[in-house]
């Protein structure tokens, strides 16, 4: 009797221990696949899928965003969404995004505002695999912007209502009294352009006098011979092109466009004394919610092909130092750029523009919206 039950005991004891050991089995075969599977996912991650889209702000217009948007979404698959507004508006915008970032790239921009948007901490680094190729000028020393383009301001003028003789060959032939109602400017404080040459024409002397009463004394009679401040370029265009008024000052590449792509009676003159030569710049913005797209499209709109179609159709000088056979005009046109202290533009500009909307600005006139 004893050794029957010692019997089932041993067989008992043996059943649990058999059991225990194919359970253990089985948990360690479990956990290898556990392993593996984690494994998978992880090498996933780290070469993970583009996002499925990205948001562009951008001055650059809608015939540039527009077929870039249909050449990136064709080569990546990713949808490319914008918002076409002045460069001024969207630093304005991005400052007010910060707690709910809504754009992953912001594409043009004078450098001024870029630097701006760094100092604000606004902006993300990326050092573009281009990097190599361009001048110190053209980028942020941290690499939170680099530029595309370099932009030379110009006297834009009606050519059926104004001779190339008769048309102002200076900044300062611009106040001449036989030019009063003939201007549109393009609302300053929207634009990055227009900032640009009002600060500039008041630097011209404040660098030597730290001075602002000659710059503000020009801008008033400059303001004296306005017609009317139009709240969009497309506005300013479709004035100066009906004859509505004849002058204005802008940069050089949108003119040519705007000339042979578009028909516009437009040609422009390079100021004799100097002009501000912008470096255009893009940059990825700070928290955005589709990085990974964001460098795709950074990279995409620096290719050398790209800078290349740039250049031939929509007349924009490349930073690039390794772009090949562009078109003549850029290697014969003589630009005289403006010697200026970026970094005090960047300082005094908000100051220089407020003064000017607040005390030069004639309230009067009109701040077209038709």
């Amino acid at each position: 009797m004893r050794n029957g039950w010692l019997f089932l005991l041993v067989l008992l004891v043996s059943v649990v221990l058999a059991g225990c050991m194919a359970g253990g089995g089985n948990k360690e075969e479990e956990n290898t696949d556990d392993s593996d599977d984690t494994t998978v996912e992880t090498s996933g991650n780290q070469s993970s899928e583009l996002e499925d889209k990205v948001v562009v702000y951008s001055p650059h217009g809608s015939d540039i965003l527009s077929e870039f948007e249909k050449q990136f979404e064709e080569e990546y698959g990713i949808d490319m969404q914008f918002l076409d507004m002045g460069s001024q508006e969207i630093l304005d915008r991005v400052r007010s995004e910060t707690n709910n970032t809504q754009a992953d790239v912001w594409w043009g921009a004078p450098q001024v505002n870029f630097d701006q948007a760094k100092e604000e901490g606004l902006l993300a680094e990326y050092k573009p695999s281009y990097a190599d190729s361009l001048d110190e000028l053209y980028h942020d020393e941290d690499w939170m912007w680099s530029g595309t383009s370099i932009t030379p301001e110009v006297i834009m003028y009606n050519t059926q209502e104004i001779d190339a003789e008769d048309v102002p060959k200076d900044w300062d032939d611009l106040l001449d009294p036989k030019w009063e109602d003939e201007i549109i400017i393009r609302y300053p404080l929207a634009s990055g352009t227009m900032r640009t040459i009002y600060s500039a024409m008041i630097y011209r002397t404040y660098k030597e006098t730290e001075d602002t009463t000659e710059g503000y004394e020009w801008l008033s009679k400059l303001d004296e011979n306005t017609k009317e401040y139009s709240a969009n370029p497309e506005l300013m265009y479709n004035q100066i092109a009906k004859g509505v008024g004849s002058l204005t000052v802008w940069n050089m590449p949108d003119t040519v466009m705007l000339a042979e792509e578009k028909g516009y009676p437009f040609d422009y003159v390079i100021p004799e004394s100097g002009t501000p030569v912008l470096t255009e710049g893009i940059a990825i913005i700070k928290d955005a919610p589709n990085p990974k797209a964001a460098e795709a499209f950074y990279e995409f709109v620096n290719t050398k092909e790209a800078a290349q179609l740039l250049a031939e159709t929509y007349y924009r000088i490349p930073t690039r130092s390794d772009i090949e056979d562009l078109p003549a005009w850029i290697s014969e046109t003589e630009i005289k750029p403006m010697d200026i202290d970026w970094a005090l533009f960047q300082e005094k500009e908000s100051e220089w523009m407020e003064y000017w909307d607040t005390n030069i600005k004639n309230t009067e006139k009109d701040l077209s919206e038709e």
